[in-house]
């Protein structure tokens, strides 16, 4: 179900009936982009069936679904229409517009163009894990994961608060350390995939794929001052991920052994229903092994900060999260 996870801490959560959360859903739906509309957002059945629930709950899991789609006019045609509306007005009035008004004919270009551009649409996957204080964002970037839990927020109601998981140990430190002394933390498997990076101006870079792990080569490099922003591991046999220095998890994949072990009569079934508790299945255990890897939760003070007033700290990264929260509906 998800090839991308990033993992999000419950902090707070008077969780309202689903039937409540069902009609938020309904009244901030998916609707198609209309003619010269350039983005459309909203949330959609996500089981793919027409007029079904906005909201599944599957042994307790729950599962929503976000739609976005964008039209875009190719930058190139945009160009050309705008240089040729130029050479139109010096033609006619011996002057060639600057400034705001190419500012003014590029938007009116693009306006006009939208009508026959092909609109694009992605989905995002979204798990809530009540009990365990979860929410997993099916995105690869906090970017995208943060702006998809903005507009999730006033949805869940019951003043939801989150906070992006940070770890004690950072992942490029943690993954320094498992490369420099070739060993993986308990149930887990170093895999055949890594980048590391020097993290200065130059930002030299060294990738390895489909290639063991387990050298000197590797060890050198850390020596030298760079530092891993993906590897590839493997959890218990079971699951195979790519983790990154922002904590996110990609290219997930279930392993055979899982799904060897999945019972006939389940796979008689099949359907959404056993690919949510097949995969909620097998994430409910590997996160916490993960974040115990990585030396636990980091706590931090309480924050009541809203994404419009947070400030980053001194050096933080531009994408890093801040705490995220929501008065009750």
């Amino acid at each position: 179900m998800f090839k991308n996870a990033l993992v999000y801490r419950i902090e707070h959560w008077a969780q309202p009936p689903l039937s409540q959360i069902e009609a938020r859903l309904q009244g901030a739906r998916f609707v198609e982009c209309g003619a010269s509309q350039p983005e459309s957002i909203g949330w959609v059945e996500p089981r793919g069936e027409a007029h079904g629930a906005m909201v599944e709950s599957v042994g307790g899991q729950l599962i929503l679904k976000l739609a976005t789609e964008t039209k875009a006019v190719p930058g190139s045609v945009v160009k050309t229409e705008v240089q040729a509306k130029l050479d139109t007005i010096e033609k006619d009035t011996g002057r060639r517009p600057r400034g705001k008004i190419v500012k003014e004919l590029k938007e009116e270009v693009i306006h006009a163009l939208l009508p026959r551009a092909f609109p694009k649409r992605s989905d995002t996957l979204v798990w809530v894990d009540p009990k365990a204080q979860w929410l997993v964002v099916g995105a690869g970037s906090v970017k995208k994961a943060d702006a998809l839990v903005t507009r999730l927020l006033e949805l869940l109601g019951g003043g939801c608060k989150l906070s992006l998981v940070q770890t004690a140990l950072s992942p490029a430190t943690a993954m320094s350390t498992w490369l420099a002394e070739k060993d993986a933390p308990a149930g887990f498997a170093i895999d055949r995939e890594c980048e590391l990076k020097q993290p200065d101006t130059e930002k030299a870079s060294v990738r390895y794929a489909r290639h063991t792990l387990d050298i000197d080569e590797v060890g050198e490099h850390i020596k030298q001052g760079k530092l891993p922003t993906q590897l590839a591991l493997t959890w218990g046999d079971r699951v195979s991920f790519v983790l990154t220095e922002a904590l996110t998890l990609k290219k997930i994949k279930l392993l055979d052994v899982v799904l060897e072990g999945v019972s006939s009569s389940t796979k008689d079934e099949g359907g959404f229903d056993a690919d949510v508790a097949l995969f909620t299945g097998e994430l409910r255990l590997l996160i916490p092994d993960l974040v115990a890897a990585l030396g636990g939760v980091q706590e931090r003070a309480a924050a009541t900060l809203t994404p419009s007033l947070a400030t980053p700290a001194p050096g933080a990264a531009a994408d890093e999260a801040a705490p995220w929260d929501t008065m009750p509906a």
